[in-house]
């Protein structure tokens, strides 16, 4: 009788491995386990303002070509030794891109990047690429879209962001409640505070939940929550919100939450207007809101590849360019090791003195 009221809409369903299998074929090593609980480490010592430093995450808009991705990881790698007493380096890998309406949703669902779907390879090969950056000793920044994705690859994560689309979702600041890593919400597409601080408040408090376990079972997922919360500002409604009025703002609802006053600014999106020229340009304004005494900006997020701008995606795909983004734009190469180096310069002494917000 089922069949006549079920599965309507469905024309398939296909195996998936479990988590188990797919970590078995891609297992964890020591090098990177060390890589991944620095980068946690690190990362929440300056949200409890135990570490002086700020992080910034910084990476292509989304990772298609495993080859370029490593080539920018190691590029990366160099850079984040030269800055490390300012800044803690964390790579950009986002496997998942929330869509408005259509368009490549990312590596994970369709690696070959033509429509075929295998999703049970872009799974195995995106666990790969993140122990490949573990391995380099380079901490990994995701988004998490998918609620059964992080039982694949969670462990070779360090940060995570819940994106503007799903700071809303009951089911994101569900998984987001037992993620090993401190949690980015971003604000509103709208530009409003509202969601993303109520989702910092509904993570950090324990949640019971429909979800997987390793072996492909449903499970009841029971959470202790998550106490590493943060707000990430990344502009909307037609205006960017890193200016000192925003940022104040922004305070102010995080104080009125009774939450720490931890903010990360994203340089792109909104607050970039998606042109990617005017990143540096952005870094360059929070950077002085902390010289002049700014002390809830504890971190930054940049758009950055090998070759500036973006792509779309060819029928042969033989024609991408090299270690250019085929989703958002981003600064190339040159630009992001200047901004860097430059933050670094500016920020080197200024951020000893800084204390707590």
């Amino acid at each position: 009788m089922t069949a006549r009221t079920e599965n309507l809409n469905v024309v398939g369903v296909d195996h998936m491995p479990s988590p188990v299998e797919i970590k078995a074929r891609v297992p964890m090593t020591g090098q990177a386990a060390e890589a991944v609980l620095a980068g946690r480490r690190a990362l929440m010592d300056i949200l409890d303002r135990k570490d002086p430093r700020m992080f910034v995450i910084v990476g292509p808009c989304s990772i298609h070509d495993p080859k370029a991705g490593l080539d920018y990881a190691r590029r990366l790698r160099k850079l984040a030794d030269d800055v490390r007493d300012t800044f803690h380096i964390i790579m950009r890998v986002y496997f998942e891109k929330p869509r408005t309406s259509t368009g490549w949703k990312g590596f994970i669902n369709d690696p070959r990047m033509d429509d075929s779907f295998h999703i049970e390879e872009g799974m195995e090969r995106g666990r790969r690429f993140l122990r490949d950056v573990a391995e380099l000793g380079l901490p990994a920044a995701t988004e998490a879209l998918d609620p059964i994705a992080p039982q694949y690859y969670g462990d070779l994560v360090s940060w995570t962001a819940i994106g503007a689309r799903t700071a809303e979702s009951q089911t994101h600041r569900e998984m987001a409640s037992g993620l090993s890593t401190p949690v980015g919400f971003k604000n509103g597409t709208d530009g409003s505070l509202e969601a993303a601080v109520n989702g910092i408040l509904s993570a950090s408090r324990p949640h019971s939940f429909l979800g997987l376990s390793d072996s492909g079972a449903s499970a009841i997922i029971r959470t202790g929550g998550n106490a590493y919360g943060h707000l990430v500002l990344r502009g909307g409604g037609g205006r960017p919100n890193y200016d000192t009025v925003s940022i104040a703002l922004a305070e102010q609802a995080l104080t009125k939450a009774k939450l720490p006053r931890n903010i990360v600014v994203d340089c792109s999106h909104s607050n970039s207007w998606k042109k990617p020229e005017l990143q540096p340009l952005v870094m360059r304004d929070v950077i002085h809101q902390i010289r002049e005494g700014n002390r809830s900006v504890v971190g930054l997020m940049v758009e950055s590849f090998i070759e500036a701008g973006n792509q779309p995606i060819p029928a042969d795909l033989s024609q991408l360019r090299y270690g250019c983004s085929v989703t958002d734009a981003c600064v190339d190469w040159a630009t992001t090791e200047q901004m860097l180096r430059k933050g670094h310069e500016v920020l080197r002494d200024v951020l000893r003195s800084r204390g707590t917000a």
